[in-house]
């Protein structure tokens, strides 16, 4: 069901969502450690270093350190590629998991307040 926004309302939406993520008191993401994330939870597996330097345009070491920044938080984890040991794979955690949910979440609540 296609939503039907002006540029206003869009811009107004994300601004809320990002001061929920800033104001809710824990560690918040940059945008690229957003669009990462999202990446691993809403595109299929699997996810490697390589693969998703590659679809943001980043360096791999780019990729990397929002890789550990995202890792001490619990939201992914790494492991090497049994098959190539070159690739590092990039794993979902229950953790993270439920912050994307709450994200949607967040997200669904606040376009309900938009104005119509």
């Amino acid at each position: 069901m296609p939503v039907d926004l002006r540029p206003s309302q869009a811009l107004k939406l994300w601004h809320d969502v990002t001061l929920d993520l800033v104001r809710d008191g824990e560690e918040d993401l940059s945008a690229r450690q957003l669009a990462i994330l999202l990446t691993v939870y809403l595109e299929s597996p699997p996810h490697t270093v390589r693969g998703l330097a590659a679809k943001l345009k980043v360096t791999k070491p780019a990729v990397t350190r929002a890789l550990d920044t995202m890792g001490r938080m619990g939201l992914v984890g790494r492991r090497r590629d049994e098959h190539d040991l070159r690739n590092v794979l990039v794993q979902r955690t229950v953790e993270g998991a439920l912050w994307v949910e709450r994200l949607g979440d967040a997200v669904v609540a606040r376009a309900k307040g938009l104005p119509r």
